[in-house]
């Protein structure tokens, strides 16, 4: 689910999607997100691998959202993201953390 900024356009474009013709780029940031714990188990290993993701999809999308609000700008590009799997010995759970770098936009002045 996209959201969509005052002029109806969405906020956030993943790597190959661009952002409007009429963004100008503001500065590169970072955000990093974490997925849900899960119990780290061999059975289902593709599955909770997959809900992995999309929740830490999900997490970093509603993170840069707010970046992109709370540092003044109307679209963010993702241009790079790292992923890897993180696991607690001790409570026998697993996630994912992710690093997104992305540049800020804002719209041209006067449109």
């Amino acid at each position: 689910m996209s959201i969509m900024n005052d002029v109806g356009n969405k906020i956030l474009y993943w790597h190959r999607e661009l952002p409007p013709s009429d963004a100008e780029a503001m500065g590169e940031h970072i955000v990093e997100a974490m997925s849900q714990r899960l119990p780290n188990t061999l059975v289902h290993r593709d599955e909770l691998w997959d809900r992995c993701h999309e929740d830490l999809i999900a997490h970093a999308s509603m993170r840069i959202e707010q970046e992109v609000r709370r540092l003044g700008g109307d679209y963010a590009h993702v241009l790079d993201e790292s992923i890897d799997a993180r696991r607690d010995e001790v409570t026998g759970e697993t996630w994912l953390h992710g690093r997104f770098t992305y540049m800020l936009y804002s719209r041209k002045k006067g449109r």
